[in-house]
């Protein structure tokens, strides 16, 4: 029994180095190598400074601004350590609540808008962190950024244009328009 107890001892150390320290130091190695940026969170930085990550969602309320998609992590929103959708069925009374204030705050935040409010600005992605929202999404807060900024709307239409980013391998998913890295580049003036 003491030589059966010995080997799966042994065993499982030797399971434990290889699998929960060689192979994630190799993984992490490779990653690191052939894929920096992403490996290290896709950050975004300006002088130093930590901005963001081109990953995880971040929530602008200024009307100067392109908002993103609502957050469902709680009880901060875009908190990357609480990914997780509402669980919400379209006809939850709280969803409905909570959908019917989000359509009342942009509709407040630009009364002269008539457009339909396309749906991703008012309800969470699957994983509460989406850090990207449809180009009919941006197509729709135009109007406000460009009046808060002093900016025409076409300057502000070709800012979406050039921070839009197409289908994955060209066929998969929708365009979509990354907010933080479109908000970074009006500050900037890009």
């Amino acid at each position: 029994m003491m030589r059966e107890l010995r080997v799966a001892t042994v065993v499982f150390l030797l399971l434990t180095v290889v699998t929960g320290v060689a192979y994630p130091a190799l993984v992490t190695l490779v990653a690191q190598v052939a894929f920096p940026a992403a490996a290290s969170g896709s950050l975004v930085r300006s002088d130093d400074r930590l901005l963001g990550s081109r990953l995880i969602g971040q929530s602008f309320s200024s009307p100067r601004y392109f908002w993103g998609r609502p957050s469902a992590t709680a009880p901060v929103p875009n908190n990357g350590a609480q990914s997780s959708g509402s669980n919400q069925g379209p006809l939850d009374p709280a969803l409905q609540a909570a959908v019917g204030k989000r359509v009342a705050a942009l509709r407040a935040a630009d009364p002269g808008n008539a457009q339909a409010i396309p749906v991703d600005l008012v309800t969470a992605s699957a994983s509460g962190l989406d850090p990207h929202i449809s180009v009919a999404a941006a197509e729709y807060q135009v109007p406000r950024v460009a009046r808060e900024r002093g900016l025409s709307q076409e300057r502000v239409r070709l800012q979406v244009r050039a921070a839009t980013e197409g289908r994955t391998l060209g066929v998969l998913g929708e365009p979509r328009v990354n907010v933080l890295e479109l908000n970074l580049a009006l500050d900037d003036g890009r």
